[in-house]
């Protein structure tokens, strides 16, 4: 009877092979995780931080759009306060007709007033409005003319048709100097305007980025959803910044309790204020796709590894303990096993090799991802990114170079004509004139759409115009896609000669680009120096 009771007594032991099979699965599954988790972390800030710089860059264009805009606008009621100013010799069909002149022509504003000193509207096109002949009585129109100096109002409402709108307006003064009235072009904010036509068109990117318009007071001036406009949101983080007269871009918190990632950028014209915002559950859900691509590339591999781990436990101790160490590391350093390295134990020398094969294929899928991170997927050539990144480090070393900023000639017309496929032969057509056009070590990037930009190292602004031409003559005049003849406006801008940072650069090729736009298209321009 004690022998029984002592035999009971005994604790359930483990063999062995279970043990080794047990902790080296273990072992394994920690590994996975830690590189998962490796790969989540930085890749989740790796786009955050690109997503960021996109919107900032975004931001920044448009409000450059925005603010040429507000002085194409203010230029055209400065001209019109001019003509004016001798319309007591005008007759009244004589001011309603240029009225009608100024409005149709620009199409900047929905309605043109002329208002003289006493407040009494002169004229008003369109003449629908009927308030010819009455006086203001809103007080945004009252100190307009009070101020006797250019004006832009804060959103309001109108007294006379109730509309939502914002009042632009420049004094009229006579040859000899008095003071005759204000001119005032209104945009109707709730209907079509200038900012729909301009902005309305832009579409949300592929990382769900959406951008809106505020006034200096922080009421939304334009919005995707018009219901939304006139709302005050000065309490919105990002608008706080603007009004306080700060520019940049951060992760924040919106009025509707979303965690977005912000740029914003103020307009110097008129401290209006354009913000791009970027849900942070778009790039979770781009990390997400990010980690099973991964892991469909590594579960094979390690699935292989864990059987051949389970058959030759029995065999393995100690070298495979040295091997499980070495794994475990993977997830934190680069780790690489020696070709020449060999154990004593035949299964463990089996094992090393699947662990070498492993992580090789790790390092390559990683390579092909940041590959694929770098690289415009339809043309072949770099994406922003690196184009940036070598913007940065070459004006870090000091390395003079041009930049030359492209754009396809009618390329709307392109995709409408021959559908969007067409198009994009057009764009990889393209892309590999410009390569073939280069040296080794300049670098060409797909900008957006059916933009393109060049870096030419030490390189001067006549020699990048030869390139630049040579690109444009090649376009011409090669068999290409859609049978057509194909053009291309260029700009070239030179480090440091034109701008010393990265966004100024490209600013200055792009006005360079645009210029050869208007002035016929098919030509190269290079950028004045200032």
């Amino acid at each position: 009877m004690p022998v029984l009771q002592k035999r009971a007594s005994r604790p359930k032991r483990i063999s062995l092979v279970t043990l080794l099979t047990g902790l080296v699965s273990l072992s394994v599954i920690l590994t996975v995780t830690i590189l998962l988790l490796s790969f989540y972390q930085s890749k989740k800030q790796a786009l955050i931080n690109t997503t960021l710089t996109l919107n900032h860059t975004s931001a920044i264009k448009m409000s450059h759009t925005l603010d040429a805009l507000i002085k194409s606008m203010r230029s055209s009621l400065q001209y019109s306060a001019s003509i004016f100013s001798n319309r007591n010799e005008m007759t009244a069909d004589d001011v309603y007709s240029k009225l009608e002149l100024i409005r149709r022509t620009n199409n900047y504003f929905n309605s043109v007033t002329v208002v003289d000193e006493t407040g009494r509207v002169q004229s008003v096109s369109p003449g629908s409005i009927g308030t010819v002949g009455s006086y203001v009585k809103t007080e945004t129109a009252k100190m307009a003319l009070a101020l006797k100096k250019p004006y832009i109002s804060k959103p309001y409402v109108t007294s006379s048709t109730k509309r939502l709108i914002v009042l632009m307006s420049e004094p009229i003064f006579d040859k000899d100097g008095i003071y005759r009235g204000v001119i005032g072009g209104t945009i109707y904010l709730h209907e079509d305007n200038i900012l729909n036509t301009i902005f309305g068109s832009n579409p949300t990117d592929e990382l769900g980025s959406s951008f809106y318009i505020v006034g200096s007071d922080g009421h939304l001036l334009f919005h995707r959803d018009p219901n939304r406009i006139g709302e005050d949101i000065s309490a919105n983080p990002a608008v706080r910044k603007l009004i306080q007269g700060k520019n940049g871009y951060e992760q924040m918190v919106n009025l509707r309790g979303q965690t977005v990632l912000a740029a914003y950028v103020k307009v110097p014209e008129n401290d209006w204020g354009v913000v791009v915002v970027s849900p942070i559950s778009v790039v979770q859900e781009q990390v997400n796709r990010d980690i099973q691509s991964v892991l469909l590339y590594m579960l094979p591999s390690f699935l292989l590894l864990m059987l051949v781990v389970i058959v030759l436990a029995r065999k393995i101790a100690k070298p495979f303990v040295s091997l499980a160490n070495l794994v475990s590391k993977a997830g934190r350093q680069e780790v690489e096993l020696s070709e020449g390295s060999q154990h004593w134990n035949r299964e463990a020398e089996l094992l090393s090799r699947a662990i070498r094969f492993a992580l090789t294929n790790i390092k390559k899928k990683t390579e092909q991802l940041t590959h694929d991170a770098r690289t415009d997927p339809l043309t072949g050539l770099t994406n922003r990114r690196t184009l940036e990144e070598t913007m940065q480090k070459w004006m870090a070393e000091q390395i003079p170079f041009s930049i030359m900023m492209m754009d396809l000639d009618r390329f709307k017309a392109i995709n409408d004509t021959y559908g969007h496929q067409a198009g994009d032969e057009v764009l990889r057509h393209f892309a590999k004139i410009i390569s073939s056009s280069l040296r080794p070590e300049d670098v060409s990037c797909r900008f957006g759409g059916e933009e393109f930009v060049v870096l030419v190292s030490h390189t001067g602004l006549e020699e990048a115009y030869q390139v630049a031409e040579r690109i444009r003559r090649a376009l011409e005049t090669r068999t290409n896609p859609i049978g057509q003849r194909l053009t291309v406006s260029q700009g070239i801008a030179h480090y440091p000669s034109h701008a010393v940072s990265p966004e100024g650069l490209l600013h200055v090729a792009d006005e360079a680009m645009y210029k050869a736009k208007r002035a016929g298209r098919n030509q190269t321009m290079i950028a004045e120096e200032e």
